[in-house]
């Protein structure tokens, strides 16, 4: 929810806070870099250390995060809280994702179980505006942080009480080589993309951070295959579902974020409402949600993903050809309805991209996998953000036609996004590709099976010294 529920507060704390077109990418993109950049770090130490420990810490570090983000006073600090922030943010929903897989190792029943999870993460992505809204009018945008605090506590005490501790069979080892390196390429390309139209795409800074990007990218290709532990374990990638459900979850919430930042702005900025108003204008999408996300689950748990992948791309696709025809003008009611096929994206993309991700894979690489995927969702944010307000960011200010125009750009990246979960849909639900995660997954059962006889004979050895 800390995604979304920021963006709907965005013009208050512009305005209060005298922040930039950055500034306001940055207090979302802050939060999804470092996300990005540390969730695969986050789902290899709880498969080492223990999930559940794994997730108190990060429960409590959020709920740090988000005290100081509401004690901000100027953008700066806010920025830098929301880091903070998201440093916690990055033990919750891949963790949660691999206890969840842990406790429920029936396929069947595991599809029905992430269809559950999916649709309370696509709940709180699309409800977000509604109660960010109804606190920027009620409370102060402050707000929108402070509510964590005392979710943060009962979610503590609830992890407590019901969540079982759990760790993968064979620890992954530290690759601070990796992390570093991906840490690398994620902030190259953002900060480029966020500061390109202060500096301009030939400038410099911006060239020498690509070229920074790039490296990084080959030094991942050629660094990660050598180590017996990588931070990312390139050989997942063998199977063509979980390649493709990867690129699906960036495609996917790249056009989620790159709607919700733009439209929650259109309708404050350009229709004049209020943060409530917009937020509940989301209303739309956040019962499709609901409606849907748990009945995809069920769909892909007795049919396969390949029915709820192929109509989520079909409504991105559509809805960002619909938006193209919104301006300052149009009907509210047709606007809405336009939100409608997001909200159709929203509840059936979540579940099979995640079931994709973990179906087939051994236990051992639960965190590993639903981290890759988490990965994949926010980069995808962080760039939605990031390139969204680089094409809306120079006609905020003339508001107007002028900001419904620059929209139109945003739109055909989202109709494009829709085509690609669309065509990958297609390309990795057959035959073929399901036989790739079948092999991908013995390279996996192959490693563990090695792994078992040094653990059994590492244990054998403690019982002789009395350990």
């Amino acid at each position: 929810m800390d995604i979304s529920i920021v963006n709907v507060a965005l013009p208050a704390i512009r305005r209060d806070l005298h922040a930039s077109e950055s500034g306001l990418q940055w207090t979302v993109d802050a939060y999804t870099l470092v996300l990005a950049g540390f969730l695969v770090l986050a789902g290899s130490t709880a498969d080492r250390i223990g999930r559940r420990r794994v997730f108190q810490v990060g429960l409590a570090a959020f709920g740090v995060g988000s005290l100081l983000c509401g004690l901000a006073p100027s953008i700066g600090w806010l920025i830098t809280a929301r880091a903070l922030q998201a440093v916690g943010g990055t033990m919750l929903n891949p963790v949660a994702m691999a206890i969840t897989v842990s406790t429920f190792p029936e396929p069947a029943e595991r599809a029905r179980a992430i269809g559950v999870f999916g649709s309370m993460s696509g709940l709180a992505l699309a409800l977000g505006p509604i109660l960010g809204g109804a606190l920027v009018d009620g409370l102060g945008w402050r707000f929108v942080f402070w509510v964590n605090v005392p979710l943060v506590a009962v979610a503590i005490v609830g992890t407590v009480l019901f969540v079982p501790e759990s760790r993968a069979a064979r620890a992954r080892r530290f690759d601070p080589v990796g992390q570093t390196l991906v840490i690398l390429v994620l902030a190259g390309v953002i900060y480029a993309i966020i500061e390109s139209k202060e500096l301009g795409w030939s400038s410099p800074i911006i060239l020498g951070l690509l070229a920074v990007a790039t490296l990084g990218v080959l030094g991942v290709l050629g660094y990660e295959p050598r180590r017996a532990d990588p931070l990312l374990e390139l050989r997942l990638f063998r199977s063509v579902p979980f390649s493709s459900a990867i690129l699906m979850a960036l495609f996917a919430l790249c056009g989620f974020s790159a709607f919700l930042f733009v439209s929650t702005q259109y309708l404050q900025d350009v229709r004049d409402m209020s943060a409530l108003a917009a937020g509940l204008c989301m209303l739309p999408v956040g019962l499709l949600v609901v409606v849907l996300s748990p009945r995809v689950g069920r769909l892909v748990g007795a049919r396969g993903p390949k029915l709820p992948l192929t109509v989520s791309g079909a409504a991105l696709a559509l809805g960002g050809a619909a938006s193209l025809w919104v301006d300052a003008a149009t009907p509210l009611p047709a606007v809405l309805a336009t939100y409608l096929l997001f909200g159709v994206f929203l509840g059936a993309v979540n579940s099979p991209i995640t079931n994709m991700a973990v179906s087939g894979m051994p236990r051992s690489m639960a965190g590993v996998a639903a981290s890759l995927a988490s990965t994949g969702r926010q980069t995808g944010t962080t760039l939605g953000v990031a390139i969204a307000g680089t094409i809306v960011g120079p006609a905020l200010a003339r508001g107007g036609t002028a900001y419904t125009s620059a929209e139109h750009g945003v739109w055909w990246l989202v109709l494009g996004l829709g085509v690609g979960i669309l065509i990958l849909a297609l390309l990795s639900t057959g035959r073929r590709a399901m036989d790739t995660a079948a092999r991908a997954a013995a390279l996996f059962e192959e490693v563990d099976q090695d792994a078992e006889p040094r653990t059994a004979s590492y244990a054998a050895d403690g019982r002789r010294r009395g350990h």
